[in-house]
């Protein structure tokens, strides 16, 4: 179910992710395995966020490489003192 789950990202339009994510919600859910119906009722959650990835496909990954380089800069310039 996981690995099946990935195609998700895969999908070559909101309409076809959202009959994809549909259908392995319905899974999930017939599966009757607890974690599976857990892990259903989670992504129903997130279900208008999971499908907006479609409307723009674009992802928060290099701006949040952005924001931990520049943490890392602070971090290292705490020992440095002031000229004053």
């Amino acid at each position: 179910m996981k690995e099946g789950l990935r195609r998700f990202w895969e999908q070559p339009g909101k309409a076809f992710a959202t009959s994809f994510l549909d259908g392995r919600l319905r899974r999930a859910q017939a599966s009757g395995m607890k974690m599976l119906r857990q892990m259903a009722g989670t992504l129903a959650l997130y279900r208008s966020g999971l499908l907006a990835y479609h409307d723009a496909m674009i992802t928060r990954g290099p701006l949040e490489g952005t924001i931990n380089k520049i943490r890392v800069l602070k971090r290292g310039a705490y020992g440095y003192g002031d000229h004053e």
